[in-house]
């Protein structure tokens, strides 16, 4: 059942299943919580309550903000905790991977952990010979034709390199979904604006997280030339040994859509060490 949560500037849409430690679910750009699908209930039955998240201008929460980047979605994020009578462990994916770790280095006290699935977290940079890898090739056109344009069939198109080799059972009602969710007035506006917003903010804070870090990758994501090489840089920048990468091997951009047993069977370990009521 969707709640809705008031915040400065307009209203986000979640809903909240399970009892235990409570865990947060934030999805990245040009998605709802509907990502998730497959992961709540394996969280449910482990033993958490388990809050999956629209971000502004996302699913069912408002279209109208005044900005849309990973700061204002970390605050977003916290208001959220706190109404739910936290402290929680935030799962971000993309996007909301960044919005995680600044939610964590501003209030330590409400975050015990963060996992960052396939996290746009720090600033980044593009070599001349990162073009020469097919798949990151081709899924940056399409993203990047798709953010320029603002056009629904490119977004669907880098969604087809995104998810390399496994997809989930239900495609077609996934990508009917999002290609509903995309021609509602303002989502595409608010996608656009979210990839105009640089994740500069969210690496200025990484240096400031106290809490554990759990960074998954898919090996064949096509947002990277070298998936793995962007995990360990964010944890180059975290302080020393609270970060942990796990790679998923042919996975995309979307592990946790593509194989959320092998999501959560690396959170599942994680949650225990970390998560508190």
């Amino acid at each position: 059942m969707t709640e809705y949560l008031a915040v400065d500037g307009g209203r986000i849409a979640y809903d909240v299943v399970g009892d235990g430690p409570l865990v947060v679910l934030a999805h990245g750009v040009g998605d709802s919580r509907f990502a998730y699908r497959a992961v709540v209930p394996r969280l449910v039955a482990a033993g958490y309550r388990v809050a999956a998240v629209d971000l502004r201008g996302c699913g069912e929460s408002s279209v109208e903000w005044a900005s849309f980047s990973r700061t204002d979605v970390a605050g977003d994020l916290l208001a959220l905790v706190r109404h739910l009578g936290g402290p929680a462990v935030l799962v971000g994916h993309s996007f909301s991977g960044g919005a995680a770790t600044i939610a964590a280095a501003r209030e330590p006290e409400l975050i015990t952990a963060v996992v960052e699935l396939a996290p746009f977290t720090r600033k980044q940079s593009m070599k001349l010979g990162d073009l020469r890898v097919s798949r990151f090739r081709k899924g940056m056109v399409r993203l990047l034709g798709a953010g320029l344009f603002g056009s629904p069939r490119l977004w669907r198109a880098y969604l087809e390199v995104a998810y390399p080799g496994v997809r989930p059972a239900d495609w077609e009602r996934r990508t009917a979904r999002i290609d509903a969710l995309m021609s509602e007035p303002g989502r595409m506006k608010a996608m656009q604006a979210m990839g105009r917003s640089a994740p500069d903010d969210a690496g200025a804070q990484l240096g400031n997280v106290r809490c554990p870090v759990l960074v998954v990758e898919g090996t064949l994501d096509p947002d990277w030339a070298d998936p793995r090489a962007e995990g360990e840089a964010i944890l180059a920048e975290l302080p020393q040994g609270l970060g942990r990468l796990e790679m998923i091997e042919g996975a995309g951009h979307y592990a946790h859509d593509q194989y959320p047993d092998q999501v959560t069977s690396l959170m599942l370990p994680f949650l225990a060490e970390t998560a508190r009521a």
